[in-house]
């Protein structure tokens, strides 16, 4: 038996594990096999990307993942398997980032509207986090947001800190749990006393126990050495919005291309012909992003060749895509919890229902009631349960759906919403506010 087998709990405490997170030395159980995610703080070469697509084809099944946070996944892995990519990716000299997610911008240092440069800060709180290994809950995580052209303000995170510029001094805003918009202000820390304020909160999730959160913290009970880092201010609103895709201009003549998998998702094949033409360009590195993104580094008309191939190759590249207003996880029969396919149901709603899709609305699809995809609320969720696909308005898998659909009637579900809206759509009116307009009982009347 391999050093990683041995480390493996059995396949079904894998595949029904809540609140665990895959790693490239901890691979997780699914419907295709085991999956093992390699996360980058930093982009790569086309070189070493295109090795990636190579091993995930020799190792796995050819199908590799960007997740909504920004990581990397290989899908379709044995046992043996995962522990030949593991020694692989690992003699690739990769970025790889171990222990902590701690988060920040994929063009922080380069974007000239940052409020600062955050990986200084970043790489301090994940040397911190160190000493906490095996302490902490596996999906823990940290957000520094910066500010700039792409923001991570929509990113679940225990601990955000927001970068503030205040008389040419940088501070940072420190929220604990949810979203920007949805997490607790607890005050203002100063650059130099962040990195330390960050270990003192993780050391206090440490004592709380391994299963512990930002949402399980008590202000009242944080050590007093802490608290006084830290000014109280009143919370701010923050209005989160998708990251454009395309073109952004960085500093240095350089550009950045953001591209997205439809659903997270692409063949090996597919990317490795993106990444052989990124290399050919001139492309100088690649990085995974959030909301399953792809950014590429390059001169401005690098970007906009590549930006074509892009086009041709199925990738999203502009918010007028359907799919770019649509997260769905696997689904079946790729993870064991599936119980629709959600892609399938995912390129319907784009082909068949497109009268929804106006930029205003987001529709998940989740296979099961765990909402992988979009663990926040969204404005219609589909969710396969047991007996019955639960549809729900303007919240998440978890909440009360407005229409209990029978088995194999989610298309035509999606159908009736395109009509609906075709039908009482005001002049100006988005879906958006339209469906909220209408409200849930006209909604599930239309569904009848």
């Amino acid at each position: 038996m391999t050093a990683l087998a041995a480390a493996l709990p059995p396949s079904s405490a894998l595949s029904m594990a809540r609140g665990a997170c895959p790693a490239l030395s901890a691979p997780m159980l699914t419907g295709d096999g085991y999956l093992s995610r390699v996360a980058l703080t930093d982009g790569v070469t086309p070189a070493q990307l295109s090795a990636l697509c190579t091993l995930s084809k020799a190792h796995g099944n050819g199908i590799l993942d960007i997740t909504a946070r920004g990581n990397l996944q290989v899908r379709g892995l044995t046992v043996a398997s995962a522990e030949l990519l593991e020694q692989a990716v690992r003699s690739l000299a990769l970025p790889l980032r171990e222990g902590l997610a701690v988060e920040w911008s994929p063009l922080a240092g380069l974007d000239p509207a940052e409020t600062t440069d955050p990986r200084t800060l970043g790489e301090a709180i994940i040397a911190s986090a160190r000493v906490f290994e095996g302490q902490l809950a596996p999906k823990l995580s940290v957000v520094l947001e910066s500010g700039g052209q792409i923001r991570l303000d929509h990113l679940l995170a225990d601990i955000r800190l927001s970068a503030l510029s205040i008389k040419g001094d940088t501070f940072w805003r420190l929220t604990l749990g949810g979203t920007a918009a949805t997490g607790r202000t607890l005050g203002v820390v100063s650059d130099r006393d962040a990195a330390e304020v960050t270990q003192a909160l993780l050391s206090h999730l440490a004592e709380l126990g391994p299963r512990a959160r930002a949402r399980d913290i008590e202000p009242a009970h944080l050590p007093a050495s802490l608290l006084e880092k830290v000014t109280p201010v009143e919370p701010s609103v923050t209005a989160i919005s998708p990251a454009p895709f395309g073109l952004f201009a960085l500093e240095r003549e350089h550009h950045a291309l953001r591209l997205a998998l439809a659903f997270g998702q692409v063949t090996a094949e597919t990317l490795h012909r993106l990444v052989d033409k990124a290399g050919a360009l001139g492309v100088t590195h690649l990085r995974p992003a959030p909301n399953h993104a792809l950014i590429a580094f390059a001169p401005e008309p690098v970007c906009r060749e590549l930006l074509a191939m892009a086009e041709d190759e199925g990738f999203i590249t502009s918010t007028g895509d359907p799919l770019a207003d649509m997260s769905a996880c696997p689904g079946a029969p790729a993870c064991q919890s599936g119980r629709i396919e959600t892609h399938a149901l995912g390129r319907f709603a784009a082909d068949q229902a497109s009268g929804l899709f106006d930029g205003s609305l987001h529709l998940h699809i989740s296979g099961c009631a765990k909402g992988c995809a979009h663990p926040t609320p969204a404005s219609l969720t589909f969710a396969a349960m047991e007996d019955a696909t639960h549809l729900v308005f303007a919240g998440k898998t978890t909440d009360t759906p407005l229409k209990r659909l029978a088995p194999r009637t989610e298309a035509a579900a999606l159908t009736a919403l395109s009509a609906l809206l075709r039908l009482e759509r005001q002049p100006g009116e988005t879906s958006r506010d339209c469906l909220q307009r209408l409200g849930p009982e006209r909604i599930a009347a239309a569904l009848v």
